[in-house]
């Protein structure tokens, strides 16, 4: 097994870090989404229909943000222990933090300043990733 690049080590204790929280997070917008969906259901009216409507979709980005997190604690075990899928389940897991900041700023629900940030973070690491030592240590050729 080849010698771990520093890089790798510091990114995937930061996956580690990003996906406990990201789970955390996910369980927060799950469970806080249900709840305002039985509220809605409960309170009736206009205000529960937009209650219920903001729940489901408080659930559906919750699961969404547990799915990252689950990739990111993947990829922060298999870039720590050098795994070959770890490679590609990197820039998987970029990408689709680079399409979740985009479909953001296009439905509005964010600006593209405040993505800018996770944005270029992405795109370095994917950058990272795809350098030929990065790729060697991954054992990819």
């Amino acid at each position: 097994m080849s010698q771990r690049p520093t890089g790798v080590t510091i990114l995937a204790l930061l996956a580690g870090i990003g996906g406990a929280f990201s789970l955390l997070g996910g369980l927060c917008a799950v469970f806080g989404g249900g709840m305002a969906t039985g509220a809605g259901v409960i309170g009736g009216g206009g205000e529960g229909a937009a209650a219920v409507g903001l729940g489901v979709v408080a659930i559906v980005f919750g699961v969404i943000v547990i799915i990252l997190g689950l990739l990111n604690l993947a990829f922060a075990y298999g870039a720590w222990t050098l795994q070959t899928w770890a490679w590609m389940l990197g820039l998987v897991a970029q990408g689709l933090s680079l399409l979740m900041a985009v479909i953001s700023i296009i439905a509005g629900s964010a600006t593209f300043g405040s993505q800018i940030i996770g944005i270029v973070i992405s795109a370095i690491i994917i950058y990272y990733l795809l350098t030929p030592e990065v790729k060697a240590a991954f054992g990819q050729s």
